[in-house]
């Protein structure tokens, strides 16, 4: 039977996580962005529901390391809830499978479909498919690893997806001062060894964000396809770098 989410104790793990996921949403809901960006989605609202199974089925337990990504892929946790959220890696492989609802204001150039949606994330696709092939099932990935995005809202400019670093500072700032306190609230949770930047924009704003907490930041290649190091061999790459932490052996 699917645990009931909303009724998750608060002072389990994941019932801390899902608070301070619906803190982070609610925080973020009155900033407002000026063009280019046309459309923000904001998957821990419409599409609560999956992301809160997947806090509550993963996220119960303390975690030695925890991954890191920028903010959500259109094909992934914008339609998904989770991060790096692959439809078959999060419904075949984790099981999480919910209704999705959609966005305030829906763009029609992006649109929500859920876990109906036929395109593939391709960094979710590498990053996901490197921890299957890892630990076979996503129970023994899970049982001290975890995945995280540092920022939950997807920006498009019409068409085209924008990342959090394009923004103007005097909008960045505020989003950026949720995002961190949402990472430290995360971080206290799951209490983990290190904390993986998969890219250098997460690494830094981990660095930034837990200074002074007890948690070692590193970093691995980012998966998109629109690194050609990443199109080279990803996942080798990635193994590679956290051979070299002393993280995986």
């Amino acid at each position: 039977m699917e645990q009931n989410e909303s009724n998750q104790r608060l002072d389990t793990r994941a019932g801390r996580l899902i608070a301070a996921a619906r803190d982070l949403s609610a925080a973020l809901a009155p900033l407002r962005f000026a063009a280019p960006v046309s459309h923000v989605y904001n998957p821990l609202d419409y599409a609560r529901t999956p992301h809160e199974r997947y806090l509550s089925r993963y996220g119960d337990s303390r975690k030695r390391i925890v991954f890191l990504g920028m903010n959500p892929g259109p094909f992934g946790m914008v339609q998904t809830g989770v991060p790096f959220g692959e439809i078959e890696a999060v419904r075949g492989w984790m099981g999480i499978t919910a209704a999705v609802d959609k966005p305030a204001e829906e763009n029609p150039k992006r649109p929500i479909e859920g876990f109906a949606c036929e395109r593939s994330e391709v960094s979710g696709r590498r990053l996901w498919g490197l921890f299957a092939q890892r630990f076979g099932t996503a129970e023994a990935f899970f049982a001290e690893h975890f995945v995280a995005n540092y920022c939950p809202l997807a920006f498009f400019d019409h068409g085209r997806n924008l990342t959090p670093d394009k923004l103007p500072a005097n909008e960045t700032a505020p989003l950026e001062a949720a995002c961190d306190a949402h990472l430290r609230a995360l971080v206290e949770a799951l209490e983990p060894e290190w904390l993986i930047g998969v890219g250098g924009f997460a690494e830094a704003r981990a660095a930034a964000a837990l200074a002074g907490m007890d948690v070692r930041i590193g970093r691995v290649l980012h998966p998109s396809p629109a690194s050609p190091a990443a199109n080279r061999g990803w996942a080798e790459a990635a193994e590679k770098q956290l051979r070299a932490l002393g993280i995986w052996d």
